[in-house]
C-alpha cells in the first residue's frame, strides 16, 4: 500500500505598520508586524479564501487538485500563523496562491502578507519551527525594548574598561610571510 504524501506550510501573517499606532504605543517593530489576527478569522474562512484564490490563479485544474487534501492543521490568531496540509504534487500551488493574497479572508480584512517560512514533510518539524520563531519573537521584542530603557540606564552607569592587548611583538610582514 502506497502513502499519501503530505506537505505542511508554516505560513505568518505579517501587518504592515500603522505609523499613527506605532507613535501613540512606542511598540517595537517586530511587535507591529505580528499583530494579532482578528477573531472573525476561521479556519473555514482562511481555507474559503486560499481556494478562491487558487481558482483564479489555476482556474478548474488548480481547483480540482485542491478539492480534498487542503486543510488547516493548526491556527493561532494570537501570533497570526498557521499550518496548512496539502499534497506533496500542490504545495507549489498553494504557496503561489498564499503570495498573491493580499488582505485576511474576511470582511473588511486588513491588508497583509501571507509568508510562508518553513515547507515540511512532517507537522512536527512544521510546529517547531512554530515555537523557534514565536520565541525569536519575544526575545527581539524584549530585546528592541530594552535597548529604548537601557540607552537612558546606560548613561548614568560607569562604561566597562576595555584593555587591549599590545604586547603582542609580531608585524604585519611576519603575518604576511606565515599566510603564504
Amino acid at each position: 500500500m502506497v502513502r499519501i504524501k503530505e506537505r505542511y506550510l508554516l505560513v505568518n501573517i505579517i501587518y504592515p505598520p500603522d505609523p499613527v499606532r506605532a507613535a501613540k504605543e512606542n511598540l517595537p517593530q517586530s511587535v507591529l508586524q505580528r499583530q494579532p489576527t482578528v477573531e472573525r478569522l476561521t479556519p473555514q474562512a482562511l481555507l474559503k479564501g486560499i481556494k478562491t484564490e487558487v481558482a483564479s490563479l489555476f482556474g478548474d485544474y488548480g481547483s480540482g487538485a485542491l478539492a480534498t487534501n487542503l486543510s488547516v492543521k493548526y491556527l493561532s490568531l494570537a501570533t497570526s500563523t498557521f499550518i496548512l496540509r496539502c499534497s506533496r504534487a500542490h504545495y507549489q500551488m498553494v504557496w503561489s496562491a498564499l503570495t498573491f493574497m493580499d488582505h485576511v479572508p474576511v470582511n473588511d480584512g486588513r491588508q497583509c502578507i501571507f509568508r510562508v517560512t518553513r515547507v515540511s514533510g512532517t507537522i512536527r518539524k512544521a510546529e517547531e519551527e512554530a515555537i523557534r520563531q514565536a520565541k525569536k519573537l519575544i526575545l527581539a521584542a524584549k530585546e528592541e525594548a530594552g535597548d529604548a530603557k537601557s540607552l537612558f540606564s546606560n548613561a548614568l552607569e560607569p562604561q566597562e574598561q576595555i584593555s587591549l592587548d599590545i604586547g603582542d611583538d609580531s608585524s604585519d610582514e611576519d603575518m604576511l610571510d606565515a599566510d603564504g
